[in-house]
């Protein structure tokens, strides 16, 4: 088996693919946590890899960018 992901990982690689497509779609963090009904740096510190976002953030995130979950996750 090869080497263990840490959570950190994760979280980071997470966060790089949010803000790819987030970019690709023209859309600030700003507009993005507006419409996530969150604080702007909330949602760099999700890009950031430095939170956890629950799977209802999730949801709500694949919703507002109109993208399949596969798109983001990094697994």
């Amino acid at each position: 088996m090869g080497k263990p992901i840490s959570h950190r990982h994760i979280l980071k690689d997470f966060g790089k693919q949010l803000q790819l497509v987030r970019k690709s779609k023209n859309i600030s963090q700003e507009e993005l946590a507006h419409k996530l009904s969150m604080h702007r740096t909330y949602v760099g510190m999700i890009e950031r890899g430095e939170r956890n976002p629950t799977i209802r953030t999730l949801y709500k995130i694949v919703q507002v960018l109109k993208i399949k979950s596969s798109e983001i996750l990094p697994f």
